[in-house]
Parts: structure tokens; sequence; C-alpha cells
């Protein structure tokens, strides 16, 4: 396991995405048809004391296998053994941030070596080729018309005033909140949570930003809609051995993937074996997408201990955000200045 600092710093800078490696895939049967959890048939589901499944531990969410299904990979929703084992030498070859070999620009751009990372070396336990596993093809789907027109207009609005003030700046990068579901899938280090039960009540922490979740189980309603909160209002119940949670109530602030206020989310949390909670979300708003769609990714059980995430106190990166573009105004304008005396 990679070690997992508290105190990381969020920079805007930072690009997380990368391509996926280019391999030669046949194309055989599923080796595990639907994705079925591997599990032994002398494994049972523990139970706590007041009759619940037991999914308290904690829980780490790293893998490399990528949130969409890359071209080269389209129609196959599984590798086999051999591929994944060959995915994970090309991506680890690929994105080794200890590399020195770029020249100056690009060993600078990978300052952060890997000691500082936990991304993950692994593709998922089902062996699926992309998190997303409905719509089948593994893709995001497309965008309505109405959230083209209010994303083309919030990224016209970021170019002319990127950083004004610091409400500007994204909530990750203030230290509020990385967003749900965003705090329960993989993220580039700190994926872990830790799963705390009692009767009526579960609390995910989750290890970025410290976000905690409380999601009462005894059967009360939504807030009322004119109540809004960064991480919405969730309420959960028991669907046999699966923790079934609905969030909803997101404010307009927050933003998953042009999902705003109308944003709902419906997760489920089923224990398939001593050391896999399989978390399945479907993400649904109607106003943004085109249709439903849902992630699918098993959490490994993790022997390691939830570190404290300090952000604001050592987050230097948001000054210097707002001061870097305080300079760039400066120069502008001493710029325009000068063009106007001649």
């Amino acid at each position: 396991m990679r070690p997992r600092l508290p105190g990381l710093v969020v920079l805007s800078t930072l690009a997380f995405a990368a391509s996926a490696p280019k391999v030669a895939f046949a194309q055989p049967p599923p080796s595990n048809p639907g994705g079925a959890m591997p599990t032994t048939s002398a494994w049972t589901v523990p139970r706590t004391p007041w009759g619940h499944p037991d999914i308290e531990g904690v829980w780490a969410t790293d893998t490399i296998t990528p949130f969409e299904r890359p071209a080269d990979l389209a129609g196959k929703e599984f590798f086999t053994a051999q591929e994944a084992a060959e995915f994970e030498r090309q991506t680890l070859a690929r994105t080794n941030r200890d590399r020195r070999d770029g020249g100056g620009d690009a060993d600078v751009a990978r300052a952060y070596n890997d000691f500082w990372w936990d991304s993950g070396t692994r593709v998922v336990a089902t062996r699926r080729t992309s998190l997303v596993v409905d719509p089948p093809d593994g893709r995001i789907p497309p965008l309505t018309a109405e959230a083209q027109k209010r994303e083309e207009a919030a990224a016209a609005a970021r170019k002319e005033r990127p950083a004004d003030n610091p409400e500007d700046r994204n909530l990750w990068e203030r230290c509020i909140t990385r967003g749900v579901p965003n705090v329960m899938l993989t993220g580039p280090y700190n994926n872990n949570y830790q799963v705390i039960q009692t009767a009526d009540h579960v609390v995910i922490l989750a290890e970025m930003i410290h976000d905690a979740r409380i999601i009462p189980l005894d059967g009360r309603p939504h807030l009322p809609g004119h109540i809004r909160q960064w991480m919405g209002d969730s309420v959960g119940r028991w669907e046999g051995d699966t923790l079934v949670v609905e969030t909803t109530n997101f404010t307009d602030k927050t933003n998953y993937r042009g999902a705003r206020d109308n944003l709902r989310l419906v997760e489920r949390f089923t224990r398939t074996s001593a050391d896999i909670l399989l978390y399945r979300v479907t993400i649904d708003d109607p106003t943004t997408f085109t249709r439903a769609w849902t992630v699918e990714l098993p959490a490994r059980r993790s022997s390691g201990l939830i570190y404290e995430y300090a952000c604001h106190e050592a987050n230097y990166g948001l000054e210097g955000i707002l001061r870097g573009h305080r300079a760039e105004e400066k120069a502008a304008a001493e710029a325009l200045a000068k063009k106007t005396r001649q």
C-alpha cells in the first residue's frame, strides 16, 4: 500500500486523467459473467448484534480501472486474468511519476513523485474494463441540450473571471468537500473510508477532506426541498443484505460532472466476501444527463488507518492562485496603460 499522508494540498494544476494504454485484446466470453464477485461457498455475511449485515471497517477504493471504458476496449466488458495483468503492467509503466526522462518541463510537471500518490496498482476485483457499468458501453451518457448550454456559460465565466474571489474556485480546492459520489470513488490519494454502524444510523467517514456522512436508517423522509446541503441529504434502509442510501437536496453550488441541485443518487453497499464491499451508485439528473447511469466499485478491506486530512492548515495553493491572478491583472493593466500612453 502506498503511504497515505495527512495535509496534502489540492492543486488546481494537477491533471489526474490519462489515456489508457493500447493493449491487444481478444474477445473471449467474460471470465466472470455479470460481474459476480468471487466468494467462497462457506462464507456468510456476518451480522451486527442487532441483526444487520456487518459492513464496518476501513475500505480502500484505489484502482487503475478506467472510469469510462477506453475506445480500444469498446464492446469488451471484462478483462481475462492475463489481459488484466498486462493492462496493469502497461499502465504502471506509463504513469510512473518517478521517471526523469522527459526533459526539464516534463520532469517539473512530475514533481509529485510516486511517494505522494495513492491511485492504485490493480484493476478492480471483478476485472471490469470500466467503473461505469451502465450504460452497457461503459460511457457516461451525453449531457442534455440544457446542460450543455449551462456548462458552456460556466466555462466562459471561469475564463473571464477564474479567480476574482475564493468562491470562483471549486469546493475541493477550497477544502470544503470532494462531494458525493466523488468522495466514495477513486481519486489521486486518500482513497479510503471507514464505515461505523449503529442500529439506526450508518456513518461513513471519508479520508479525503475528512467528510463524515451520517445516514439515518429510521425511515424519516428527506429534508424539506428548500434546505440544501453541500453533500445532499442522505437517508438509508436495508434491502436484504444491501444497504440502500438515497441522497437528494444538493445545493446548486455543488457540481458532479455538470449535475447540481437536481442530482439524485441511489447508492448500494453489499458485503460480498470477507474482504470486499461492493459499492454501486446510480446517478440521475434529467436536467443534466440524457439518462441515468451507474458506477460499480468493489472496495477492499484495508488494515490501515484513516489519516487526518489537514487541508486548510497547509493549503497555500488557493492563496497562490488568487495572488497569481492579481499579478496577472496588474501586469495586464500596466501593459494597457503603456499602450495608451504610446
